[in-house]
């Protein structure tokens, strides 16, 4: 039987995993958007619609993966990678623009962050790992 020390430090690692792969599945996606508005005519009014939509689908994917292995407290797991996520997006972005501000898209992406984060990690916790 493992110590509970041992069990959170597995617990720790597999939700910093699914911060990674929602970063790096993010990255993926904006990068194929950006081809996509680069040679195309799709106007421009869909760039902000499209990243909210894609961080949701990056965190959901991160925090299923991350929690096949937890198997327990998908809710909370899920919530901590989206709002982690979403807190390490807005610290990077604001080192960047060199300024932070709290808008309404800025609010949209905060819930919709910890949404999907705990909607992964209900998907994960409920996949079985063979």
């Amino acid at each position: 039987m493992e110590n509970s020390d041992n069990v959170n430090n597995k617990n720790f690692i597999q939700v910093l995993k699914g911060l990674g792969i929602a970063f790096i599945l993010t990255f993926i996606f904006l990068l194929i958007l950006s081809i996509v508005l680069t040679y195309s005519n799709v106007s421009e009014e869909v760039i902000n619609p499209n990243i909210i939509i894609i961080t949701a689908i990056s965190i959901l994917i991160g925090s299923a993966i991350s929690n096949i292995k937890i198997k327990k407290n998908g809710l909370i797991n899920g919530g901590i990678i989206g709002g982690v996520y979403i807190i390490l997006l807005y610290l990077f972005s604001s080192i960047f623009s060199m300024q932070f501000s709290l808008t309404m898209q800025s609010v949209i992406m905060i819930i919709t962050g910890i949404v999907f984060g705990i909607l992964g990690g209900i998907i994960g916790v409920n996949i079985s790992s063979k």
